[in-house]
C-alpha cells in the first residue's frame, strides 16, 4: 500500500495542532501575553514553557545564543506529540477511510471535483487522496504546501535530543485525534468548504500568523487567529474550545506534573495553549508553580528585526 511521504506526514501531524491552537478564551490577563516563560517552584528552577507556532518559516527556527543554555539545562523536553516513525505510521492509518469508503462518497461528486486539483498541489498521490478522511483533507488545505518539513516543534525536539534531553509527548495520537474523529460530518464539511475557499490565500495567511507570533504577544496572535475563524458557526467554535483546547490543556498538565517531579522540563506546545483561565500558565500556577515572562528567544523577534517571510517574498 502506498504511504504518505514522510515530510508530508510530519506536516499532517502538526496540522491539527494548528487548528486546535487557534481558538481560545479572549478574556485572559495582560500579564499572560508572553510566549516564553521560566518555571520555578518555591524559588527553585523547574524549567521553561514555550508557546510555539507550527511553522517551517526560517524566522521561527533561528534562536538566540542564550536559548541553548535554557534548553540544555533540563532533563526532559515535553511536546504535544513526539513525531517519531511509529506515530507517523499510525497517523497515516487514521487519515484514511477503511472498508472501501471514499472521500468522494463523503463530500459529494461536485465538491470532490473541485477538491482533487487542490490536493494535488500538496503532491498527494491520487489513490491516497481518494481515501482521505474529510478532516484530513480539510487540514491539508489549511496550511501552505511544505517545503522542508522542519517545523518549529520538530526542530526543537531534534535540538533537545541532540543535547541529551529525554523527548516525551504529553498526549497520545488517539487522544489528539479523538476530537477530530468525533466531529460531526456537518462541521467537517463546513471547515472543508472554508479551507477550499481560502486555499489560494494559505501562504499569505500563514505569513501573517508568523508575523504576529514574532511580536511575542499571545494577545496579538489570538486576535489574528480569531479573524481566520470568524466565519465558523458558534457551535463549531465552542466545540474546538472545549474539546481542542480546554480538555487538551488539562490532559497535558496531567502528563507534565509527574515529569516536573522528576526534574527540570522544557515544555514546548502550541502558543495558544498557554493563556486563558484554563490555559497552561494558569493551570501550572494553580499547582503551586511560579511563572515569569521572558523575551521570545528568536533573533527575528528582537526589536527592529522582524522581516517578511522568505516564502512570501517569492509569491
Amino acid at each position: 500500500m502506498m504511504t504518505y511521504p514522510i515530510n508530508t506526514r510530519t506536516r499532517m501531524l502538526v496540522l491539527f495542532w494548528v487548528l486546535a491552537s487557534i481558538t481560545v478564551d479572549v478574556l485572559y490577563a495582560q500579564d499572560e501575553s508572553a510566549l516564553y516563560w521560566s518555571v520555578s517552584r518555591n524559588g527553585e528552577p523547574a524549567g521553561f514553557l514555550l508557546g510555539t507556532i507550527h511553522s517551517e518559516d526560517p524566522r521561527v527556527l533561528d534562536f538566540t545564543e542564550s536559548f541553548a543554555g535554557d534548553l540544555n539545562d533540563n532533563r526532559f523536553f515535553a511536546m504535544e506529540i513526539v513525531p517519531d516513525l511509529p506515530t507517523l505510521s499510525e497517523l497515516t492509518q487514521f487519515m484514511q477511510y477503511a472498508n472501501g469508503i471514499t472521500l468522494e462518497s463523503k463530500v459529494g461528486a461536485e465538491r470532490y471535483e473541485v477538491l482533487k486539483p487542490l490536493l494535488s498541489r500538496y503532491k498527494i498521490p491520487g489513490d491516497w487522496a481518494a481515501r482521505m478522511k474529510v478532516w484530513a483533507a480539510m487540514m491539508t488545505l489549511s496550511v501552505p504546501p511544505p517545503e522542508t518539513g522542519l517545523f518549529m516543534d520538530f526542530s526543537l525536539s531534534l535540538r533537545a535530543a541532540g543535547a541529551g534531553l529525554k523527548v516525551v509527548g504529553l498526549e497520545t495520537l488517539d487522544q489528539q485525534l479523538s476530537f477530530l474523529e468525533d466531529m460531526s460530518m456537518e462541521q467537517q464539511l463546513a471547515l472543508l468548504d472554508q479551507a477550499m475557499a481560502e486555499q489560494h490565500k494559505a501562504v499569505e495567511i500563514h505569513a501573517q500568523m508568523v508575523n504576529s507570533y514574532l511580536e511575542g504577544n499571545a494577545l496579538v496572535l489570538q486576535a489574528k487567529a480569531g479573524e481566520q475563524l470568524g466565519g465558523l458557526s458558534p457551535e463549531t467554535r465552542k466545540y474546538f474550545t472545549e474539546q481542542g483546547i480546554d480538555m487538551r490543556n488539562r490532559r497535558m498538565l496531567d502528563s507534565l506534573l509527574p515529569l516536573l517531579q522528576q526534574g527540570r522540563v522544557f515544555t514546548a506546545v502550541g502558543a495558544l495553549h498557554l493563556p486563558g483561565k484554563k490555559g497552561l500558565i494558569q493551570l501550572l500556577r494553580e499547582e503551586g508553580y511560579e511563572l515569569e515572562p521572558l523575551p521570545l528567544p528568536l533573533i527575528s523577534a528582537e526589536p527592529g528585526s522582524v522581516q517578511e517571510s522568505p516564502r512570501s517574498q517569492r509569491r
